[in-house]
């Protein structure tokens, strides 16, 4: 229950803040304030084979994510927040479907100016997924090993940044609390994600590290970089857990993208249903609205 009111405790520092866009009686002083943008993106890809020598898997994927910032900026102060929504479904002759992409992510980065490109920090992390993960195994048997809140992850505390701009920018907190939350008892149970077995959440005590770059390459064409470090003082420091995000956008036209990506995780706390290294991977061309 503690755990539980500690969530909505915190999304609801964000969502208040959301609120208050809506509520400004004053629209000039509102726009000088937020500046909120964001973009929609809906992915395709296929391929398809007939009578090919070489060989080849008929296949189909579709992706749509949802990318928005809503970042505040009065005087000394800097409140950044973003929420990240991702889902995508692949399906391949003769294996169905199945997910490649499910993602709830959003970050608020509170600071206060200390000097040119410095600022004093609070800052909240939280991620999770929409449905059920399985892996795969002969005949197409599947196992569960991931649910929405299982696992979920939350991460605050104090710390400092380097702020270049709004496409270089490094958070540092030394003093960051890490919340595991594992809600489904199956998973639970059997001590998944780190969690001790039959226990619903893991609490951890360590360092965090969370920066982010974008280079634009050409007139159309960026490169994106996302970078989370967590170090548990309270247990084999050595061990960070890792995510690492490589995004490329290509804009054919006002609404035509192709993009491609990668996303690669370390997790000391990953079970055995997972590899030492998780890998995700994406590419494919659709349409993009930003506003």
């Amino acid at each position: 229950m503690k755990l539980t009111l500690l969530l909505l405790f915190f999304l609801g520092i964000s969502v208040s803040g959301f609120s208050q866009i809506s509520t400004a009686k004053d629209t000039a002083h509102k726009d000088t304030l937020w500046k909120i943008h964001g973009q929609n993106t809906f992915l395709l890809s296929q391929s398809s084979f007939s009578n090919w020598a070489a060989g080849g898997v008929n296949s189909f994927a579709g992706n749509l994510v949802l990318d928005y910032d809503f970042d505040y900026k009065k005087a000394y102060w800097r409140w950044d927040n973003k929420v990240i929504l991702g889902y995508g479904l692949s399906d391949q002759t003769g294996l169905g479907w199945r997910k490649n992409d499910d993602r709830i992510i959003l970050n608020s980065l509170l600071g206060y100016k200390a000097a040119k490109y410095w600022f004093y920090t609070f800052y909240v992390n939280f991620q999770t997924q929409f449905t059920d993960g399985y892996s795969y195994g002969a005949n197409n048997q599947r196992t569960l090993i991931s649910a929405i809140l299982s696992p979920a992850y939350l991460t605050f505390g104090p710390g400092f940044a380097y702020k270049r701009s709004d496409n270089f920018r490094v958070n540092i907190s030394p003093l960051a609390a890490r919340i595991t939350i594992v809600q489904n008892d199956s998973l639970a149970a059997v001590g998944a994600f780190g969690v001790t077995p039959g226990e619903n959440h893991l609490f951890q005590f360590g360092a965090s590290l969370d920066a982010y770059y974008k280079l634009n390459i050409a007139k159309n064409m960026a490169f994106e970089n996302i970078l989370k470090l967590f170090s548990n003082y309270r247990s084999e420091p050595e061990n960070i857990y890792a995510d690492y995000a490589a995004n490329l956008f290509m804009k054919v036209n006002k609404l035509v993208t192709v993009n491609a990506g990668v996303e690669l995780i370390s997790d000391p706390l990953a079970t055995t249903y997972h590899e030492a290294l998780q890998v995700r991977q994406i590419f494919g061309a659709g349409l993009t609205y930003k506003f």
